[in-house]
């Protein structure tokens, strides 16, 4: 369930938070995969100092992301989001804060080479490319409208295969879940070789 699943990954960072002053978790993974919910529910369960911040609020220009075309999945992949703003805004002054305090971080493409060093802990939520476009009809309709299949299709699902390519995700990050289905996640990797559902 997903609530055991929210408990353990709680814990695990409290257990973590014990002998750090500040941990940066990363919650990564494809679009609509749930990356967002999941770090609001970390943050209420772990209450106390939780600061949350999303890659996805420091998108480039529109100028920047488009330049390789619209559709370009190359694109979306290399150009969607300004990481020396995210580091210079979040990443930095929250290492300067006093208290000891959790940073969540939700966004895609998180496990990409020059970023792996920002994550005290990693966390890649795999969702299958079928599931991926059946969450983004729920969730992206009213942005893209009839525009949505294909949008998918030619941008966001082959930028997270370039991402797979490059990044390799499934082995880089410290945890990942299968979560084709959120209320039963299934643990594939967790910090000890531990897997197992929720």
């Amino acid at each position: 369930m997903v609530d055991d699943f929210v408990a353990r990954l709680g814990g695990l960072i409290e257990q973590l938070a014990q002998s750090r002053n500040r941990i940066i978790v990363g919650i990564d993974g494809p679009d609509a995969a749930g990356k967002t919910t999941l770090a609001d529910l970390l943050a209420h369960h772990l209450r106390g100092h939780v600061v949350r911040a999303s890659v996805g609020s420091f998108l480039q220009p529109l100028d920047v992301r488009r330049r390789r075309g619209d559709l370009s999945p190359e694109g979306c992949y290399l150009d969607s989001f300004d990481y020396d703003r995210f580091r210079r805004e979040v990443l930095t002054p929250f290492a300067t804060v006093g208290n000891p305090a959790v940073l969540l971080v939700d966004g895609v493409f998180l496990l990409r080479p020059e970023m792996r060093d920002a994550w005290t802990l990693s966390v890649f939520l795999d969702v299958s490319p079928k599931e991926t476009v059946r969450r983004a009809r729920v969730r992206d309709a009213a942005l893209f409208g009839a525009d949505l299949e294909r949008r998918y299709a030619e941008r966001y699902l082959p930028a997270q295969q370039i991402y797979r390519a490059e990044a390799d995700p499934l082995t880089n990050a410290d945890i990942v879940v299968d979560y084709d289905d959120p209320a039963h996640p299934v643990v594939r990797r967790w910090p000890g070789g531990q897997g197992s559902r929720g």
